[in-house]
């Protein structure tokens, strides 16, 4: 059960919530306007806030629910499985970034792995979450604060003492965070990353 556990988390994860958001609101392919991204921050650029709230909403459900339903699937009598349970967390964030419905092509991960956290590592989250507010409120680069958020997120959920396959899930979350952030790194190191308000970025 393990297997159709974490292909039904990635198969969730995959839902491209941004791209149906944008054309329920009049934007055939949100991945030819702005970044080309399908994640809430590229749709509030180009669709505006309603469909980028709905966005942010979809994603970190998507990722929540990936994490719920696929964990019932691999509970027994003996107790749950941890290690399939923490998969299926990093599998609703790479169907997220490379869903199979957009030709392997998605978001950055950053509103599912919340979702996804959120469910399997809540009290690490809170403060990482903290930690992203007040980034992006600050410098006002939601880059910055995605960035920072989810290795908070590893980080706390190691310093909390969560189960070691939900720390390692935790931490491959953020790396697969990062590095779909790899454009935003090298904008932020050449003082080129759009704050929140300004123009859209070319990828």
């Amino acid at each position: 059960m393990s297997a159709v556990a974490i292909v039904a988390a990635y198969l969730i994860g995959a839902v491209p919530i941004g791209y149906l958001v944008g054309r329920a609101f009049g934007v055939a392919d949100i991945r030819r306007h702005g970044s080309g991204n399908i994640g809430a921050t590229n749709v509030l650029r180009t669709a505006g806030r309603l469909p980028a709230l709905l966005t942010l909403a979809g994603d970190i459900a998507k990722g929540f629910a990936a994490v719920t339903l696929a964990g019932a699937l691999v509970n027994s009598p003996a107790g749950p499985d941890l290690g399939a349970t923490a998969a299926c967390a990093v599998a609703a964030v790479i169907g997220n970034c490379w869903s199979i419905f957009l030709g392997f092509r998605g978001g950055k991960g950053v509103a599912t792995g919340l979702g996804a956290l959120l469910r399997l590592v809540p009290w690490a989250v809170l403060p990482a979450a903290a930690v992203w507010l007040g980034v992006t409120l600050s410098f006002r680069y939601i880059s910055l604060g995605s960035i920072l958020g989810a290795l908070g997120v590893a980080l706390g959920a190691a310093l909390l003492g969560y189960p070691g396959p939900f720390v390692l899930a935790a931490f491959g979350v953020a790396t697969i965070v990062v590095a779909r952030h790899h454009a935003n790194i090298a904008r932020l190191l050449a003082g080129h990353e759009p704050k929140v308000g300004q123009g859209r970025p070319s990828a």
